[in-house]
């Protein structure tokens, strides 16, 4: 199976996972600025991916599955990492438990609606919402380290993932409200298999 460039974009989400793993564990302010610009270069991915399969009529099934996978997968490990090491405590804490509840309830509806064939297209705000939380946990990974004076990266930080957690708050009801109207729905019957063409005689 060949792997179009979109399709590795998309992977490469998965791959920089361990990468910034390792650079949290890494002690120094250093290895923060690291670690933020490979998640920015990973995060970044999640748009041109896209764009670059819509450009170049390079869409696929798998890309449509792995796409939103990769994301809630870099997503959930930056966020369990900032809770784990007190970089993201206190009442922001909710915020970020919001945000890791929404996609576990989006990904069971989106299994339950393939179930019936019906999709799930992604709002336009719920695009604001990824755009902004990615944003936000970007600044929480730099977050004390970076010089207050110039900049309050901190509770900038902080202020975009309640953000993000309002607009996820919404959006999920939204998905959900939009999966109930379904849940009576069976699934279509499966499409009669075609006869067999007949086999050729030799004469």
């Amino acid at each position: 199976m060949s792997f179009s460039l979109p399709m590795w974009l998309t992977l490469s989400r998965i791959f920089a996972i361990p990468v910034i793993v390792a650079l949290f564990w890494l002690d120094g302010d250093l290895w923060r600025y690291v670690a933020c610009g490979v998640y920015a270069i990973a995060a970044a991915t999640d748009w041109l991916d896209g764009y670059l399969a819509r450009a170049w009529a390079q869409q696929s099934k798998l890309g449509r599955i792995f796409d939103p996978i990769a994301d809630k997968l870099l997503v959930a490990a930056t966020i369990l990492l900032l809770v784990a090491l007190g970089r993201v405590e206190g009442f922001t804490v909710l915020a970020a438990l919001v945000i890791l509840l929404r996609e576990v309830l989006v990904s069971g509806l989106r299994e339950f609606l393939a179930e019936i064939r019906v999709g799930l297209p992604v709002s336009k705000l719920a695009k604001w919402k990824t755009a902004i939380q990615m944003t936000a946990l970007g600044f929480l990974i730099v977050g004390d380290a970076a010089p207050t004076a110039m900049l309050p990266v901190l509770p900038i930080g902080e202020i975009g993932l309640w953000i993000a957690a309002a607009l996820t708050l919404y959006t999920g009801y939204d998905y959900l409200a939009t999966g109930l109207k379904h849940v009576d729905e069976e699934a279509p019957p499966p499409a009669p298999a075609k006869p067999a063409a007949p086999a050729r005689q030799s004469v």
